[in-house]
């Protein structure tokens, strides 16, 4: 079965969430969030994971929960943690290398009833990936060629997610060219589009597809700093 876009009623449903944030409520709804979220979720994810492959033919992807897909429960256990169960936007992942989904360089989507959002790249880094950020960009070079992918990205018209520290970290100091790099908290371009896209399929692939092809410099780079990872992420 081809994917054809998601029903205008997914959107209405993740705002029916967002109204009514409870196990209860949704339990009720399961049927809803099956048809009009789970299944079209799982086709979005074969077809975009196939027009992916043309970009990067390593690419992993498969439509299943914890995989591509996210759970629509939020995992409200840890410390800081929004403590709401239910999450009203719906994510994607198809992400490159044996690592951790979302420590991989990956093309990340999400939707809500706000936004359609769309990503490239570590949108956060866990410590080993973190460290071999750093260790990667110490390299005048490999510096160099991140802010030169970061300036085309930018002169596309895409925005690089803001910076996460204030101090420059051991082994950097300001007298180093564009050592500004070393205070980002994860490494990611992306996108904001209005919402009502995913209505329709054939649009939303060659609409992601286009970013994504714009953004891959930058998915490239963060797959080679993934590479660098000193510590078993699996």
């Amino acid at each position: 079965m081809d994917f054809k876009g998601f029903d205008k009623k997914s959107l209405t449903f993740l705002e029916s969430i967002r109204q009514n944030n409870n196990k209860e409520w949704f339990e009720a709804h399961k049927k809803e969030y099956e048809e009009y979220i789970l299944n079209p979720s799982r086709l979005f994810v074969e077809e975009m994971g196939e027009h992916l492959m043309a970009l990067e033919p390593t690419l992993n992807f498969e439509p299943k929960i914890n995989k591509s897909l996210f759970r629509i429960y939020r995992d409200t256990r840890r410390m800081g943690a929004n403590k709401v169960p239910l999450k009203h936007r719906i994510g994607f992942v198809f992400w490159q290398g044996g690592g951790k989904r979302l420590q991989s360089s990956g093309f990340y989507m999400h939707f809500s009833p706000d936004e359609l959002f769309v990503a490239v790249g570590v949108r956060w880094f866990e410590k080993p990936m973190l460290d071999a950020y750093r260790e990667y960009i110490k390299n005048d070079e490999n510096r160099e060629k991140l802010k030169n992918i970061l300036d085309k990205i930018t002169a596309d018209g895409y925005k690089v997610i803001d910076k996460g520290y204030k101090r420059l970290p051991r082994g950097f100091d300001s007298d180093m060219s564009n050592a500004d790099l070393a205070l980002y908290k994860g490494m990611a371009t992306y996108k904001v589009l209005k919402p009502e896209l995913i209505c329709d399929g054939d649009k939303l692939i060659d609409n992601l597809y286009k970013i994504y092809e714009d953004m891959l410099v930058l998915q490239q780079f963060m797959y080679e700093v993934s590479l660098r990872v000193k510590e078993d992420i699996d």
